[in-house]
């Protein structure tokens, strides 16, 4: 009988290595410029002051004085996921506005250019505290002053 050894060879990681293969240009990430210049969009977490800003735009539709200046916005949150939940109130439980105020709602929070400030909204209509003069701002007070209302 004949002896034969084996030789065992092991190769070494330059051999061995996953060879890199180059990704597509659309498959590749895009910096936010590049996103912008080619019609996507980069949306970045909007902040209460800039929802509150936004929602100066959202007028009621029994008075023409935004929500924010009547003081019908109580409270806003926003989420991970770029979604705002909103407490409101009414200057009155029984308006029957609320689809306009959320369509209002709707328009000045999410569309325009880039998508929109936010995700998407919810508002969460509460009833206390009761809403009542001393809940408009400064500005709201002017508004309707120059109404001929008397506040």
């Amino acid at each position: 009988m004949t002896d034969r050894t084996v030789e065992e060879t092991v190769p070494d990681a330059a051999e061995t290595a996953v060879p890199e293969v180059p990704v597509a240009a659309d498959d590749a990430p895009k910096s936010d410029e590049a996103a912008k210049a080619d019609g996507g969009t980069v949306v970045s977490k909007a902040t209460v002051a800039e929802v509150e800003e936004a929602m100066k735009d959202v007028v009621d539709p029994e008075l023409g004085i935004n929500v924010v200046d009547l003081g019908l916005v109580y409270d806003a949150h926003i989420d991970d996921d770029n979604v705002v939940t909103l407490d409101m109130t009414l200057t009155s439980a029984a308006c029957p506005l609320t689809d306009v105020i959320e369509d209002q709602t709707r328009q000045a929070l999410t569309t325009g250019p880039g998508g929109g400030l936010v995700k998407d909204f919810r508002i969460n209509w509460v009833w206390l505290p009761p809403w009542g003069p001393d809940k408009i701002t400064d500005d709201g007070r002017d508004q309707l002053r120059s109404l001929g209302f008397n506040v």
